[in-house]
């Protein structure tokens, strides 16, 4: 049973190849005593090895949150998690995810959990996309929406990209995602690098 003085963290990974980094930033915000839970996107399953996670991590998708609802007072799983989570962090953000949740469609569990998420927590993004979506008009716009609803940005690096592309778009490093949540989760620790205080 996990202590009721762990911070609670909601992993959401869609279609990017970044998702194959999901079991590393699982076991370092385990390692530094936080609760985790997952919800995939279809298409993120598709990077995902579950058996590489630690045991006991819970993954959940849209036939979970399907399964789980079969008539007037089941529980509802995206509300359910909105409540369980201290903080909602997105690693990676695909392109269409990101702009889904511009727009507001809430079409699968993840994107169900950020629409009904409560701003007064913290949800933390990670953008992950070849360099040519990113550098799309829309992108600038659509993360710019985001951010006024008060999400908080981890900008994506320039890298040489899973397709053989050498640009910005790859996700930020694990490390420096764990960092940050960090930060988010504890904003007064005066042990916190200053660089991030976002």
């Amino acid at each position: 049973m996990a202590s009721a003085s762990r911070k609670r963290v909601l992993i959401g990974c869609t279609g990017s190849v970044a998702t194959i980094k999901l079991p590393l930033l699982v076991d370092k915000l385990w390692k530094n005593n936080l609760e985790v839970r997952v919800v995939v996107t279809e298409r993120a399953k598709h990077f995902l090895k579950e058996a590489e996670l630690p045991p006991g991590i819970q993954v959940l998708s849209d036939t979970v949150e399907w399964a789980a609802w079969q008539d007037r007072g089941d529980p509802v799983l995206h509300i359910d998690l909105v409540k369980w989570a201290d903080l909602f962090l997105i690693a990676p953000l695909d392109a269409n995810t990101l702009g889904k949740m511009a727009g507001g469609i809430c079409d699968n569990i993840l994107t169900c959990v950020a629409r009904a998420w409560d701003p007064s927590k913290p949800l933390l993004f990670c953008p992950a996309m070849n360099t040519k979506m990113w550098e799309h008009p829309i992108t600038a716009q659509q993360v710019s929406v985001l951010k006024s609803w008060g999400y908080k940005e981890l900008p994506c690096i320039s890298k040489t990209l899973m397709c053989g592309d050498t640009g910005i778009g790859g996700m930020a490093e694990v490390d420096t995602i764990v960092q940050t949540t960090l930060r988010l989760l504890n904003p007064w620790d005066p042990y916190s690098p200053p660089d991030l205080r976002i």
